[in-house]
């Protein structure tokens, strides 16, 4: 990551101003990536935000996305096989930056959209809506603030195995994240009971009021 704070002049697709808006990760490639661990690959995010941008951090968020099902289906997905590029995760994780009430960039590593997105146009090619499907499809956003979740996650990568003790998926090459008082604690944020768990649960219209207001 670069070491010094850059800007870059983003357009908003909802009007036809410009804002100049703190890019907090100027190239996708430096980022920390690894296929199936979007939780670490999120986790790193919000860290690179927490050492080189701290003023920044408590208008950033970690959202796990998922619901009682683990049948969640998102578009515009780069590891979607269709047109639509569709997939139906079981869980999935993106960051958001929230600078300003009606501003908001979606960094998601999985997408196919730009890296990041604003949360309007995310929203609309990514969840598109709830009324196209059963209920057991709808969508729940676990919201947390991102200094909470550096301090409190920790994944010992125990989903990503099998029983015999083989990775589904190969892991990261970095040491599994553990924090004080936890070394796993995953489930509690991908489950989606309202008042239990890390942060705050909202459905897809409460998430988009609470990041996009404008958003009907």
């Amino acid at each position: 990551m670069a070491n010094e704070p850059q800007t870059r002049v983003m357009q908003d697709g909802s009007d036809n101003s410009k804002k100049t808006i703190l890019n907090l990760f100027p190239k996708q490639s430096d980022c920390s990536y690894v296929s199936c661990y979007c939780e670490e690959n999120i986790y790193k995010l919000a860290e690179v935000v927490n050492k080189i941008y701290c003023n920044e951090i408590n208008k950033c968020f970690v959202v796990f996305i998922s619901n009682p099902s683990r049948t969640v289906p998102l578009w515009r997905q780069r590891a979607g096989k269709d047109e639509d590029r569709l997939v139906i995760w079981d869980y999935h994780v993106i960051f958001l930056y929230h600078p300003e009430p009606e501003k908001c960039l979606v960094y998601d590593l999985d997408s196919e959209l730009p890296f990041p997105t604003y949360v309007h146009k995310y929203v609309t090619e990514t969840f598109r809506t709830d009324h196209i499907l059963k209920p057991d499809y709808f969508r729940y956003f676990r919201v947390i603030p991102a200094v909470e979740f550096i301090k409190e996650f920790a994944s010992d990568r125990r989903h990503m195995k099998r029983p015999d003790g083989s990775w589904i998926k190969p892991p990261p090459n970095y040491p599994a994240i553990t924090s004080s008082s936890n070394t796993h604690n995953l489930e509690e944020y991908i489950q989606m009971d309202i008042g239990k768990g890390p942060g705050q649960v909202l459905n897809l219209s409460q998430f988009v009021q609470r990041f996009y207001k404008s958003v009907t």
